[in-house]
């Protein structure tokens, strides 16, 4: 098996695009709310509320982000596609999958 690197390097860009955007869109939600905190504390609790939950999507989002660029190093320097544990070749429909594994079937489980 021979994994196309070109595909999987455009594959891993898209993703990166696609998380930095969503991140914008986040950060941007959390600085200007589409709706104003009014007097009704219950309402300032369920705005707090969607707050956490956009500091956790964005938190997720750029942990997502840190693996493509990783990814992305490993294709510039050679060990893209190598498990971490055993250095075997990572199984093609899990790079597929998820373009910036570092770990094989055997040993992600």
């Amino acid at each position: 098996m021979s994994i196309d690197l070109d595909r999987a390097k455009q594959s891993l860009l898209t993703l990166k695009e696609e998380y930095e955007t969503r991140i914008d869109k986040i950060e941007d939600h959390i600085q200007n709310p589409q709706d104003d905190l009014n007097e009704h504390w219950e309402d300032q609790a369920i705005s707090y509320r969607q707050n956490d939950m956009r500091q956790s999507l964005k938190e997720e989002t750029r942990q997502n982000l840190i693996y493509v660029e990783n990814a992305l190093s490993r294709i510039e320097n050679g060990t893209y596609g190598e498990c971490e544990v055993c250095g075997e070749q990572i199984e093609e429909q899990r790079l597929e999958a998820l373009p910036y594994a570092t770990l094989c079937m055997d040993h992600a489980a």
